[in-house]
């Protein structure tokens, strides 16, 4: 803690500081600490969240259904705010739950305090990510380049981008299960290269090592290394694949 005033964060007292601390946290640490300058971006799933989670407390009967309408309406005002640009992001509340959260307070008073029963940032976190990704799945119509020589050509949907990767990798995949077919026979009780006249059980053996069953030529059964080059194959072809996935797109969307 720093003993100049001001170097230190005159801002309300922090949700995590109880009554540990006597002097608030320098503008230093607070930067350090600091989320909201990139999870700000979460702002409308923290908003679904708490609208939920609000409904359900009004449900449950642990607030009224007054003080539910109330911090909906709230949440409504502070998303029109935010996409209107005329919400302050306070680096002092430090991410997007405490800032939406403080600001509810501030609109509504006491029944914005109500909201963060049965709750934690953490699984309000976890919950906003999710939303969040669930965007994904949802972008259905999304438009982005496609490219050709290295080049931006024609705009295409981006599910139609990435179902190329599905392509690809399926037949990567397919290589791998053909590959891995022709491996999974046991060569175990072929000897040098004529087996044995003992009355050995090759496919106990075989069975007990997760493979098919025997090899059924003893002598290829030692000298074969097939599996190898094709697995080495298969390995070569699915580089390239991965590659693609991972330069093509660079810059085009901002996640």
């Amino acid at each position: 803690m720093s003993s100049h005033d001001d170097d230190a964060s005159s801002k309300e007292a922090k949700l995590w500081g109880g009554r540990r601390f006597e002097e608030s946290v320098t503008v230093k640490v607070e930067k350090f600490t600091e989320s909201i300058s990139f999870d700000k971006v979460l702002y409308k799933q923290d908003i679904m969240g708490s609208k939920a989670h609000a409904t359900m407390l009004a449900h449950q009967g642990l607030i009224t259904d007054i003080d539910r309408d109330s911090i909906l309406q709230g949440l409504d005002e502070i998303e029109r705010k935010i996409e209107g640009d005329q919400f302050e992001w306070r680096t002092d509340r430090e991410n997007v739950h405490m800032n939406i959260e403080a600001a509810l307070t501030d609109l509504i008073g006491e029944p914005a305090k109500k909201l963060h029963a049965a709750r934690s940032r953490n699984d309000q976190v976890a919950t906003d990510f999710r939303l969040w990704f669930q965007l994904a799945f949802n972008n259905k119509d999304l438009i982005v380049p496609g490219y050709a020589h290295l080049q931006s050509a024609q705009p295409v949907l981006l599910q139609h981008v990435l179902l190329t990767y599905v392509e690809q990798l399926e037949r990567d995949a397919g290589r791998y299960i053909d590959c891995r077919e022709r491996l999974n026979f046991c060569p175990l009780g072929a000897c040098a290269l004529a087996g044995t006249g003992l009355p050995i059980d090759r496919f106990m053996t075989a069975s007990a090592l997760g493979f098919t069953e025997p090899m059924r030529n003893s002598i290829d059964a030692v000298s074969d290394r097939d599996f190898m080059l094709e697995f080495l194959y298969a390995n070569s072809n699915t580089q390239p694949s991965i590659y693609h996935t991972s330069w093509r797109r660079v810059g085009t969307l901002d996640l």
